[in-house]
């Protein structure tokens, strides 16, 4: 295999999407689902393992009985209490058989469906393929549970998880979806794509340059929809009915001292505003159903609301926690089928899986300050298929203020959260599910600029390099990246685009190689770097990485000579009040000076080519005298200026997420003044914006360099014609 396909296979596999693992059942998906179900199904079943995102009522049992039903072998399906015998009857309604289980014993061939409560009695490896339905319940379930779910069927072959559109802002169970179908774990998945802003580490961004490639590695493995035109269907039938939300307001008596009721400000005060006037908002309610025919379903947040519902309304059953399996199961059913007329139980209980468009009237007795507990509370009733419309009553104390109107301002914060997940996934999922390319390669436009004395190159290093002629470099400087993802750009091509430590180094290394074959034999390459500190989300532990270490290892295996090194002097105080990092914070040898550290210096590391120099570099004493050479004849350089740098601001885009740091002139001319000749070729494989040129040509050597980034290789050409040009426009006409 030549280099160049090699490498280009490299940068193929570089790509972060879930790859395919699944089967393709074109033509055979059942013509009783709708147009947009069938491409859903269609498109999971090639995956493999994939994430189905949809809003209540557009036929996630079904879609996920049908994908059971081309798996190659014996099928789970996890459901929400009482949710089993709803899917097995919306299987006989597409004919598609499934039994229930509670053991492994009753299991067969074929579909199997039990509920979450039952899943120790299970035995995964039995299982060609795991449904998780209302798969929300990887994040609302304790970490246990969670954990349980993942490492139960982390070997299944098949997965498909099913649940409503997430909040696009819930990072964690975006993760844990992701983790539980094997394409990437949490933690992975924040340090590839997000980024948290000062000390509020829990608060996390997607990086500006990973915008485009967070969307697109979502839907290689997740689809997303609210309604079919999300993907390009017709709407008819599913276009839900009015909504009415309304508060009755019960009266409660001032707190002492006050000659008026006032609002509850904070959580601890609104729960005791709900616990002081449970009898008469339970009073309201009984009232309000008593006196209006039709079903009910009545969500309340205490025992003690519950408690009194159920003696308060006639015919009401109230269905707790507490309660026995079968009693669950059979009071759920039972409203299901009619013979119940009204419910009462808690959105934690029968908050999900539940359709139960047959009831249009709903009462909140208490709330949480939960928005998707409500959401998905109402959505029980409110759905595609609902017939009616639906009336929701929100009963609640006056000292917990506008109930309503912060529904409706969390109603709207997360409609505009949902509808920005599904604008970002609709076109790309659209494409999935059609069988279409959606993986664009970056923009990559080649390009090129020269001047007298040094040209500059738009592109792919590794590519450009290879274009250079052997044996003709007299001198390499620069600052190699390291693995940061998404930091200046998305491209592929950027070697700072490298999902761990491994990739960044099997990626240098084609530079490595290629800087071996152009350098003269017996000069030098040099290169700016520092240790890498660690932190516990990407890494596991707070620490540091030997970076200088592993890329003088990664020379010396593609046979440099580790020929000097330098320490270049960094002000500890400066670096703690830029990074904040816990090792240099004085607070740090007060609470426990184990994890003080110093300061992170810089090394200017330089390799030689094995060989003779056949074009000596000679100084005479004036030029060197004694003095100067033991300034830089020092393993650690106190004297480098770190202000000492070319202007940078216009070439930061806004989408950066670091400043750039040039390296120091001062550095850059030492090294060019000790290791070069005048008029001798100086190289920058990573020139940024023309530091290392811009020194060449004021010290009478010529230029080559090449830069990725479109704005900082305009503002490099910038640079090197605004250097100065009476050494080398005397010297040579360009660089060819």
């Amino acid at each position: 295999m030549s280099a160049s396909v090699a490498y280009a296979d490299f940068l193929e596999a570089k790509a972060i999407v879930a790859l395919p693992s699944g089967i393709d059942v074109s033509g055979s998906i059942s013509a009783k689902l709708f147009p947009f179900q069938v491409d859903i199904v269609r498109w999971a079943l090639l995956r493999g393992r994939a994430a189905i995102f949809a809003d209540c009522g557009l036929g996630k049992t079904a879609m996920q009985l049908e994908w059971a039903r081309h798996v190659p072998g014996r099928v789970l399906i996890l459901t929400p209490l009482a949710v089993a015998e709803q899917t097995v009857r919306e299987g006989e309604k597409f004919g598609i058989p499934a039994r229930i289980a509670r053991k492994q014993a009753d299991v067969g061939d074929g579909i199997t469906i039990a509920n979450y409560e039952m899943l120790h009695h299970f035995d995964p490896a039995e299982f060609a393929g795991i449904v998780l339905d209302e798969s929300s319940i990887l994040k609302s379930y304790d970490g246990s549970t969670r954990t349980a779910l993942i490492d139960a069927f982390s070997q299944t072959h098949y997965r498909l998880a099913c649940t409503a559109t997430p909040s696009p802002n819930d990072y964690t169970e975006l993760g844990n979806h992701s983790e539980f179908l094997g394409v990437m774990n949490r933690t992975e998945m924040l340090a590839t794509f997000f980024v948290h802003d000062g000390g509020e580490t829990q608060k996390w961004r997607l990086k500006g340059h990973a915008r485009q490639d967070f969307w697109k590695w979502l839907c290689s493995w997740a689809v997303a929809i609210r309604k079919p035109s999300d993907l390009g269907h017709s709407d008819k039938g599913f276009e839900l009915p009015p909504l009415d939300v309304r508060q009755e307001t019960v009266a409660t008596e001032a707190g002492e001292g006050s000659l008026f009721v006032m609002p509850a400000e904070t959580l601890a005060e609104r729960i005791t505003a709900r616990r002081e006037s449970v009898t008469k908002r339970v009073a309201r309610c009984a009232e309000i159903v008593n006196e209006t025919p039709g079903s009910w379903l009545v969500w309340c947040n205490l025992n003690s609301e519950s408690e009194g519902l159920a003696k308060a309304i006639e015919g009401a059953v109230e269905v707790r926690g507490s309660d026995t399996l079968e009693h669950r199961r059979d009071s759920l059913l039972g409203f299901t089928d009619g013979s119940i007329r009204v419910l009462v139980t808690k959105p934690s209980i029968a908050g999900f899986g539940m359709n139960w468009q047959h009831c249009h009237q709903v009462a909140f007795v208490g709330l949480s300050d939960s928005w998707e507990q409500y959401y998905q509370a109402v959505r029980r009733c409110w759905r595609f298929g609902q017939q009616s419309p639906v009336t929701v009553y929100l009963i609640a104390a006056d000292k917990e203020g506008a109930v309503v109107a912060n529904i409706k301002r969390k109603e709207v914060d997360a409609g505009e959260m949902s509808s920005e997940m599904v604008n970002h996934m609709a076109p790309i999922s659209t494409a999935e599910l059609h069988a279409e390319s959606v993986r664009a390669r970056d923009a990559y436009n080649p390009d090129v600029a020269s001047g007298r004395g040094w040209t500059l190159h738009r592109g792919d290093c590794v590519e450009v390099t290879a274009t250079i002629p052997s044996d003709s470099v007299d001198f390499s400087v620069f600052s190699p990246p390291f693995a940061s993802l998404y930091t200046y750009s998305n491209s592929e091509r950027d070697m700072g685009n490298c999902r761990d430590d491994q990739d960044f180094f099997q990626h240098f290394g084609f530079m490595v190689g290629e800087l071996y074959r152009i350098t003269k034999p017996g000069r030098l390459v040099s290169f700016h770097c520092m240790n890498l500190p660690t932190s516990k989300v990407r890494d596991g532990v707070i620490g540091l990485k030997d970076f200088r270490g592993e890329l003088i290892r990664l020379f010396s295996s593609h046979d440099w000579i580790f020929h000097s090194e330098v320490v270049i002097w960094k002000d500890p105080v400066t670096a703690m009040q830029r990074t904040k990092a816990l090792g240099l914070l004085h607070k740090t040898i007060r609470k426990d000076s184990a994890m003080s550290r110093q300061g992170i210096p810089d090394f200017l590391v330089t390799m030689r080519k094995p060989g003779d120099n056949l074009e000596p570099i000679a100084h005479t004493a004036e030029e060197f005298p004694v003095s100067l050479w033991q300034r830089y004849a020092s393993p650690v350089w106190m004297d480098i200026d770190p202000s000492d740098t070319l202007q940078y601001r216009s070439a930061r885009e806004h989408e950066d997420e670091r400043h750039i740091c040039p390296l120091q002139l001062q550095v850059i001319r030492r090294a060019v003044h000790l290791w070069t000749n005048p008029g001798d070729l100086v190289f920058s494989p990573f020139a940024g914006i023309g530091s290392e040129g811009y020194v060449a040509l004021e010290e009478g050597r010529r230029f080559l360099g090449i830069e990725l980034k479109e704005s900082y290789w305009r503002q490099a050409a910038k640079n090197m014609e605004s250097a100065s040009h009476v050494k080398a426009g005397d010297l040579f006409g360009g660089v060819a």
